[in-house]
């Protein structure tokens, strides 16, 4: 069992930045990484997604250019370093592992998911 603990979400102006982090409680080297985010009244929508050795990246087109995540295995972390953000990024971020590795935009391939951390871009 892998349990994954979100931080650094907040409140920040339009055009600020963010960086949010992910960390397991196990050992997660081989396991892919995604976010996902939620806003209210919408159904949960992919952000991005990193595969177990981080050479491999997918992004949804929304924050293609903004959004950049990364991940460190000697910490079980992964990040979500996110610029230029707008009023539509803002939504609760999870986080979630994937054990065969992929890093798939789907939720349905993600075995582990955290509780979350909420962000708000004002305009």
């Amino acid at each position: 069992q892998v349990q994954l603990a979100e931080s650094g979400g907040g409140l920040v102006q339009a055009g600020g930045s963010l960086k949010l982090s992910c960390a397991a409680s196990a050992r997660t080297l081989s396991y892919a990484m995604g976010w996902f985010r939620q806003a209210p009244g919408k159904e949960r929508e992919f952000v991005a997604a990193i595969n177990w050795s981080g050479d491999t990246t997918n992004y949804a087109d929304s924050v293609k250019g903004r959004f950049t995540i990364s991940k460190d295995n000697a910490k079980n972390t992964v990040y979500l370093q996110m610029n230029s953000l707008k009023p539509e990024d803002t939504a609760v971020y999870s986080c979630a592992a994937d054990r065969r590795g992929v890093g798939r935009s789907s939720a349905l391939s993600y075995d582990y998911w955290g509780q979350g951390t909420q962000v708000t871009v004002s305009s």
